[in-house]
């Protein structure tokens, strides 16, 4: 979406141009595709007749109305105008439902008088209500708040009950599938349409999904796992023989302890499927529910594992399993910090005797904390260890609207690893932060790190952060064939050299459109290769070599 969205000034007489405004566009899912477009359709015709010109357009595309986080059009509006760099007196919005659909209505209504205490007035255009701050209009208004939050929690215990349901009848709700698991596609009639690969999805309602055991080669992996565990009863150490050997995990990297332990303790394994472990519902926080409120299937699912061997595996853990105090936790970590010098999450898995990260995180809130609380300080910059879950959730959102553009373009797109796509069975599209960091490189006193590591030959598209790592500058697009190393540091001298190869970009639509021509491109070029020739005799093969051309 681009300018077709703003009305041109050109278009208008000079007397109108003193009349500012900005436009404030919302579309909760990528599937919507018109909806941008519709909204702007109408802001338009509501800016015409007023003798209005749109000179602002903030937008987010496939984002929920139940809270700004995450909603960087929104945030960035609200920014411009309490800041004093608004150059408009006007906001128009379609709707009440698209300025938020926020379950405090309160919340939406300190947005709106932030922008009216700052001069800016904020016009519903397709509300049948005149927003000027009247009895009746005030009143219609929280009406129409309340009913937008109502819809959004009405909404959510109906989709809460069926998923529900559907999981009570074996079908795979959401959530990761897991190692040497399938998903299989079924119909309405529960006629299989074949195995899903990594990435793709269902576009039939009427369709469901069960899972089944995958690869020969992983199943044997992982009753290779049980087995070996009753024998050493350490995760480590199956991780570091399966490092050993160099057999992929399910990402494509190395296997951790973490990973052993959660394939162990995977009910999957003996056919059971588990739903509503935790839950998350408008936009709150994910809660970890009671046992009792969890949804078991049994039989739904063809097992790996023998239900002996499970249960006796998963009794080895329990009794293992460490109740300590928190000075306990603290001072095991103290010396642990002692002997090594440092402390990591790696470090803290692999180390017999500590509970994992995430119980140390459960107790404490952060690892930050954690490492203030043993007086370690981590040479890594904490703001960015503190904001990595939100970014890693915004850089989530990116890859699934990619995914939803380049499938609605024709591409064929799979999801073979986590934040990386596979466009086409040939080019690998890998995402990742490129956070910054205010220490000095090559003399300059901020520069910017991405980890490639992992990254197969093909593309990066990166969000890149701004100062302390607390909002988006911008959006960069580069090849993976920059660098060999597995860390990549840039400064913004660097990035202006053009050395890097580095592209950026104001939006994700301007990144998509780039990526977009780049992936065309190599499958022009890959179908225009010449054809392999046919073995050349002994004189042609000595007259190649004379004319010093390279094979």
């Amino acid at each position: 979406m681009g300018n077709e969205l703003v009305v041109r000034k050109s278009s208008l007489p000079t007397a109108q141009m003193m009349c500012r405004a900005a436009q404030y566009v919302r579309m909760s899912t990528d599937r919507q595709q018109y909806s941008i477009q519709n909204q702007a359709a109408v802001i338009g015709a509501y800016a015409l007749a007023h003798r209005l010109a749109i000179v602002r357009t903030y937008r987010d595309e496939g984002e929920s109305g139940l809270r700004i986080r995450n909603r960087a059009g929104l945030t960035q509006l609200i920014d411009d105008v309490t800041t004093g760099r608004a150059d408009f007196a006007w906001i128009l919005v379609y709707d009440v439902t698209r300025w938020g659909r926020f379950q405090d209505s309160d919340e939406s209504a300190h947005y709106e008088f932030a922008c009216k205490k700052a001069g800016i007035k904020v016009v519903y255009c397709a509300e049948q209500f005149e927003n000027d701050g009247s009895m009746l209009s005030n009143i219609v208004k929280n009406l129409k708040r309340v009913m937008a939050a109502e819809y959004s929690r009405e909404l959510s215990v109906k989709v809460y009950a069926g998923a529900c349901r559907f999981s009570r009848s074996g079908f795979l709700v959401g959530g990761k599938v897991g190692y040497a698991l399938q998903r299989e596609l079924f119909d309405k009639n529960l006629q299989s349409k074949g195995v899903l690969e990594s990435g793709a999805r269902k576009y039939l309602v009427t369709d469901h999904v069960r899972l089944r055991p995958g690869e020969a080669i992983e199943v044997g992996i992982v009753k290779w796992i049980f087995q070996r565990f009753l024998t050493l009863k350490s995760e480590q150490a199956i991780a570091r023989e399966l490092n050993r050997h160099r057999v992929p995990a399910y990402d494509g990297g190395r296997w951790r302890g973490s990973l052993i332990s959660t394939i162990l303790k995977n009910e999957k394994y003996i056919g059971v499927l588990v739903y509503n472990r935790r839950s998350k519902k408008l936009g709150g926080q994910a809660v970890d529910n009671p046992p009792e409120a969890w949804i078991r299937t049994e039989g739904c699912i063809e097992p790996i594992i023998a239900r002996d061997v499970f249960f006796k595996v998963n009794q080895i853990i329990e009794e293992r399993r460490l109740n300590l105090s928190e000075e306990e936790m603290l001072a095991r970590l103290r010396k642990v910090f002692l002997k090594e010098g440092r402390i990591s999450q790696t470090i803290i898995s692999e180390t017999k005797g500590l509970p994992c990260p995430h119980t140390y995180t459960k107790h404490f809130g952060t690892l930050k904390n954690v490492y203030k609380l043993v007086g370690y300080t981590s040479p890594y910059k904490s703001d960015f260890l503190d904001a990595r879950p939100k970014w890693l959730g915004v850089l989530a959102n990116l890859v699934s609207r990619v995914a939803s553009k380049l499938e609605a373009s024709g591409a064929v797109v799979s999801m073979p690893a986590e934040r990386r796509l596979l466009v086409n069975g040939t080019e690998n599209v890998g995402f990742r932060i490129a956070r910054w960091s205010s220490g000095r490189i090559g003399g300059h006193r901020q520069y910017w790190v991405i980890q490639r590591r992992r990254l197969p030959t093909g593309w990066i598209v990166a969000i890149r952060l701004g100062e302390n790592n607390s909002s988006i500058l911008d959006y960069l697009l580069l090849p993976t064939s920059v660098t060999d190393r597995y860390t990549l540091r840039f400064s913004e001298i660097g990035l202006a050299r053009g050395k890097l190869r580095i592209r950026c970009f104001s939006s994700a639509d301007n990144l998509f459109r780039a990526l977009s021509r780049r992936l065309a491109s190599s499958n022009r070029s890959s179908s225009t290769k010449p054809q392999p020739q046919q073995k050349q005799s002994k004189s042609n093969r000595s007259k190649t070599k004379a004319d010093g051309v390279q094979r």
